[in-house]
């Protein structure tokens, strides 16, 4: 299985927190197929929205909710 990562962002209520205030603006960039790549879309996406304190982009680790039983650095 593949260690994917999805990268989306919208605007929240508070900068340091992860609550998504309109989550019908959520904006998805993408999934991929490993961090590294995540990271890139990230940063470019999070870049374009930096001078918006209320926009914020994030990764998730998709294989992590998909397979929670595996351990951290463990092989999917």
């Amino acid at each position: 299985m593949s260690k994917l990562h999805l990268v989306f962002g919208g605007r929240v209520k508070d900068p340091q927190g992860l609550e998504f205030t309109d989550l019908n603006n959520i904006d998805v960039v993408g999934i991929y197929p490993d961090m590294a790549s995540a990271e890139k879309a990230w940063r470019g996406a999070a870049q374009r929205t930096v001078d918006d304190a209320e926009m914020k982009y994030v990764v998730v680790h998709l294989h992590r909710l998909l397979e929670p039983h595996l351990p951290e650095g463990g092989a999917a």
